[in-house]
């Protein structure tokens, strides 16, 4: 079985998506599925067998990403997909467009993966029009995408919800991305905070992301401001890269964070990464709008508790209660659960243990298995 992916971004641009295709694209092999990637070309990548890149140009205002051309991406899609059984399209864009055209001219079975939460994403990138005309325009855009699709792929329950409330139709499937529990186990927690010269006693919180608005980070520095003046040796870690990075360090500087916080950019994923989860001691998470929220589960496979709003996603993984602490969306209550964990032993022992368990049920393997059963449903029924 061949399915190509085509997908508006992927590696090395960082993010869910592209963690997501990546993850399945290595696990599905082993379930006898071979994936070929059709993605933008970023021009600092490696040629990697079975990855198409197309050209495309810088996005004003966010050159991380690339609008991919219009001709070049039907074609190349056109192309690839003559050898494929199916195409599992990855976001609303270029892509979209192409791989459902492609799909219907070629009678292809045509899926794609809702990653993103638009109605709640797009009034911080495009403020001057009202939210409320924004979160219409982004249901209305959705809904057509979906039900132009044989089957969607969604990360967690409450999207499913979410779009059978914007009458999506179409097949819904909950299948979250599964993470590789042994590369997230692995990490070396002294090798990252001797190359950062964190002290081996000093307590330390992570977060990882996208350093975007949307993962309402601002809030986990006013609450990590109200936690540090009662421990002031506490320090933050913050992973990522993103638009919302300078007005953020602004704002840990009014909040007079000085060095309890540190900024840390990207890091590798295949060491740097796991070595960080390693090296903290808890993972802090405030963002209101996750599809999933890959993270926390690759915090728990390295043993990391969490430290979590539970909205949107993230419920799947946390509304159980296991291997985490969930306070209410206010500052002081967040804060207080941080100097909560970091004040009881037996507390963070517990907590440890009930997230490595908990991780167990999200492996990488296991969600490949189901896609695959879900591609080879869809192709028989075409046939």
């Amino acid at each position: 079985m061949r399915v190509l992916m085509v997908s508006d971004v992927f590696l090395p641009r960082i993010n869910g998506v592209s963690i997501s295709i990546d993850t399945f694209r290595r696990t599905l092999e082993s379930q006898g599925v071979e994936v070929i990637v059709l993605a933008p070309r970023y021009g600092n990548e490696n040629d990697e067998a079975r990855v198409i890149r197309v050209e495309g140009r810088p996005l004003f205002g966010d050159p991380e990403d690339r609008l991919l051309s219009w001709k070049a991406t039907y074609r190349a899609v056109l192309d690839a997909a003559r050898n494929c059984d199916a195409i599992h399209i990855q976001t609303p864009f270029v892509a979209h467009f192409a791989g459902l055209r492609v799909a219907r001219s070629l009678n292809l079975p045509v899926l794609s993966t809702y990653h993103t939460f638009f109605e709640e994403y797009l009034h911080h990138y495009v403020p001057l029009i009202p939210a409320r005309l924004l979160r219409f325009a982004a249901r209305t855009f959705s809904r057509s995408q979906c039900n132009a699709m044989d089957a969607v792929i969604v990360p967690s329950s409450s999207m499913q919800h979410r779009l059978t409330s914007y009458g999506v139709c179409t097949p819904l499937h909950v299948m979250p991305t599964g993470v590789p529990l042994k590369k997230f186990a692995a990490g070396q927690r002294d090798r990252f905070r001797q190359r950062y010269g964190i002290a081996s006693d000093r307590p330390v919180a992570l977060f990882v992301g996208r350093v975007a608005h949307e993962k309402n980070i601002g809030f986990l520095l006013d609450a990590w401001a109200q936690a540090r003046a009662r421990q002031p040796n506490l320090l933050l870690l913050i992973a990522g890269d993103g638009p919302a990075l300078g007005a953020l360090k602004e704002q840990a500087h009014t909040l007079s964070l000085g060095e309890s916080v540190i900024f840390l950019g990207y890091l590798d994923s295949t060491e740097e990464l796991p070595d960080c989860y390693a090296a903290a001691d808890v993972f802090v998470f405030t963002s209101r709008t996750e599809t999933q929220g890959l993270v926390l589960l690759e915090a728990m496979a390295a043993g990391l508790p969490a430290i979590a709003l539970s909205e949107m996603g993230t419920t799947d993984i946390l509304g159980a209660g296991l291997g985490c602490l969930t306070p209410p969306a206010e500052a002081a209550a967040f804060a207080q659960a941080i100097l909560r964990f970091f004040s009881d032993a037996p507390l963070r022992a517990r907590l440890r243990q009930e997230a490595l368990a908990l991780a167990l049920d999200w492996s990488d393997d296991a969600w490949a298995r189901r896609l695959a059963n879900l591609y080879q449903a869809l192709i028989a029924k075409q046939r």
